[in-house]
């Protein structure tokens, strides 16, 4: 069982992510962004220069952006590819609401003593692809993650220890107290609470406005993506007649769509114009 805590204050780092994600991508046929952008753009949401320049340079070191210009202070930065294929997979968790089937994919491990780090490795990756623990060595998720678990696995060369089954829960116990077991559904209640305590007060001042500026748009809709984007994590998409009656998962989907769709594309615009 997993426990997961609300985050807290975003980081330079993962806004950064957050905003190639959201708009970053879009720049250019590149994707490159250019570091005064990014600092001016952080800016906004109250990150200091120098905090920016740091993430930056630890997201290179990750192997996460690359600059078009190495070593230049004015050099623009990109996605790498794996990043890019990090952030493609996100779109489908980010802006999807899944429609679980009720099937379920197993991933099932083995790793020798001798690479005990890619064990633990392994078992990190799988808990923060949304996946609980049945038992040692053996993980499951709902089976529509498949698809970026093998990207995962296979970015990460984990293949060779782990084999994946797609299959249906016929066990001897009813299915909703197996999840609570694979789950910490407290928690993961507790995450969705945060963010709704966070954003739904910021949707209902957005309700009231019929105008949406640019800038205010940006300020408002970036740290609700970042906060946003862990929960399709955390929460991989449950079978809602497995979670408990009061479960605020669908209320907190509910606040992100709504200000996404309000406020993500005046957002872009004040994103474009470079802050």
């Amino acid at each position: 069982m997993h426990s997961y805590s609300p985050s807290p204050r975003p980081s330079p780092g993962s806004l950064i992510l957050t905003f190639y994600g959201a708009y970053g991508r879009g720049f250019n046929s590149a994707g490159t962004v250019p570091v005064a952008t990014l600092i001016r753009l952080l800016g906004t949401l109250g990150v200091d220069p120098p905090s920016v320049r740091s993430a930056v340079s630890r997201l290179k070191r990750r192997g996460l952006l690359t600059a078009d210009r190495p070593g230049s202070k004015a050099a623009a930065y990109a996605p790498s590819a794996a990043a890019r294929q990090l952030l493609k997979d996100g779109d489908r968790r980010i802006y999807a609401r899944p429609d679980p089937d009720g099937t379920w994919l197993l991933a099932i491990f083995s790793v020798p003593e001798s690479e005990r780090q890619r064990r633990h490795v392994l078992r990190s990756r799988l808990a923060r692809l949304g996946f609980g623990n049945a038992a040692p060595g053996i993980w499951i998720a709902p089976s529509h993650l498949e698809q970026e678990t093998r990207h995962t696995l296979t970015r990460l060369e984990l293949t060779p220890y782990v084999d994946l089954f797609r299959g249906s829960h016929t066990g001897f116990e009813p299915t909703a107290e197996a999840v609570g077991r694979w789950w910490d559904l407290e928690a993961l209640a507790a995450q969705h609470r945060a963010f709704l305590e966070a954003h739904e007060p910021v949707l209902r001042a957005w309700t009231r406005r019929r105008r949406v500026p640019p800038q205010a748009a940006y300020r408002d809709y970036l740290p609700a993506l970042d906060a946003w984007r862990r929960l399709p994590y955390a929460d991989p998409g449950l079978p809602p007649a497995l979670l408990p009656d009061d479960w605020p998962g669908e209320r907190a989907a509910g606040v992100f769509f709504a200000l996404h769709a309000k406020l993500r594309d005046a957002g872009g615009l004040y994103a474009r114009e470079g802050g």
